[in-house]
C-alpha cells in the first residue's frame, strides 16, 4: 500500500545583514525599528524573508534587503553564517541566512533621511529574536579576518592617507598596529594605488593619498531614499 503524504510544517526562511561602519568612537551598527509583530517598534538588524520568485539566492535576498530598507546598492557583502531552531522566532521554526556588509562612513548620511539608526556595537539596546548574537559573531569574524586580510578597507572613503587607514585597522581590531608591519602587509595584498600628484598634510613631510585599484573595489552608492519592506 502505498504510504500516506507526509505533511512537513512551515519553515519560515529569512535573511539579515549585520551592516558596519566606522564613527569616530569605533564601529557602529545598523538598526531599524520594526513595523509589525512580533517585536514591534523594537530596533532590529535589517532584514526579511526570501522571495523566491524576485531572489536568485540569499546573496541576492541579502541585497535587496540593503537597497529597500538601508538604501543601499551593492555593499561589501559577504555570508557570515546560518541561524536556525524552533525557538528563535515566536511564529514558529525558522532559519536565518545572516550576512554582514561594511560601508564607509558616508553611509550614516542614511540614517538621517531614513529609518536606520547607528548604535555602537559596544553599547547595544535590547534586540529581538537572536540579533544580538548575530552581532557579536559578526564582529568577532570582522576582527579575525582583518588580522591578515585588507577587509577594514571597506570602511574607508575612495580616498586615503596610509595612517589613516591604519587608524581604520586600530580602530575595527580595538589594539595598536605596528606601521612596519602594516606597511609590508598592504604591499603584500597589492591592492592599492597612489593617486597620482594628489598629497596631503605640511610642506615638510605631505602624505601621499592612495585608493583600491579598480579590480579590488566594491562600489557603493547611496539612494535618495530608503523603500519598506515586510517581514
Amino acid at each position: 500500500m502505498p504510504h500516506p503524504p507526509v505533511h512537513s510544517p512551515t519553515i519560515l526562511c529569512t535573511v539579515d545583514v549585520v551592516l558596519l561602519t566606522l564613527a569616530v568612537d569605533g564601529l557602529q551598527v545598523a538598526l531599524l525599528a520594526r513595523d509589525r509583530a512580533p517585536h514591534a517598534g523594537a530596533l532590529a538588524l535589517p532584514g526579511g524573508f526570501v522571495h523566491p520568485g524576485e531572489d536568485a539566492g540569499t546573496h541576492g535576498a541579502a541585497a535587496r534587503m540593503l537597497r529597500e530598507k538601508a538604501g543601499l546598492h551593492s555593499p561589501y557583502l559577504e555570508q557570515l553564517a546560518t541561524f536556525s531552531g524552533p525557538d528563535r522566532d515566536p511564529r514558529g521554526w525558522s532559519v536565518s541566512v545572516v550576512y554582514y556588509a561594511l560601508v564607509p562612513p558616508m553611509a550614516q548620511d542614511v540614517g538621517a533621511t531614513s529609518a536606520v539608526e547607528w548604535h555602537s556595537v559596544d553599547r547595544l539596546p535590547p534586540l529581538p529574536f537572536d540579533h544580538t548574537e548575530i552581532v557579536h559573531q559578526a564582529l568577532a569574524r570582522v576582527r579575525s579576518k582583518s588580522q591578515y586580510s585588507s577587509l577594514p578597507v571597506h570602511l574607508c572613503g575612495e580616498r586615503f592617507t596610509l595612517p589613516q587607514l591604519k587608524a581604520v585597522y586600530e580602530a575595527v581590531l580595538g589594539e595598536r598596529v605596528n606601521q612596519v608591519s602594516f606597511r609590508r602587509r598592504m604591499d603584500e595584498l597589492g591592492m592599492l594605488e597612489p593617486v597620482v600628484g594628489e598629497l596631503v598634510g605640511g610642506a615638510h613631510r605631505p602624505a601621499q593619498v592612495w585608493r583600491v585599484k579598480a579590480a579590488h573595489r566594491t562600489g557603493v552608492s547611496l539612494s535618495a531614499r530608503v523603500l519598506g519592506g515586510e517581514r
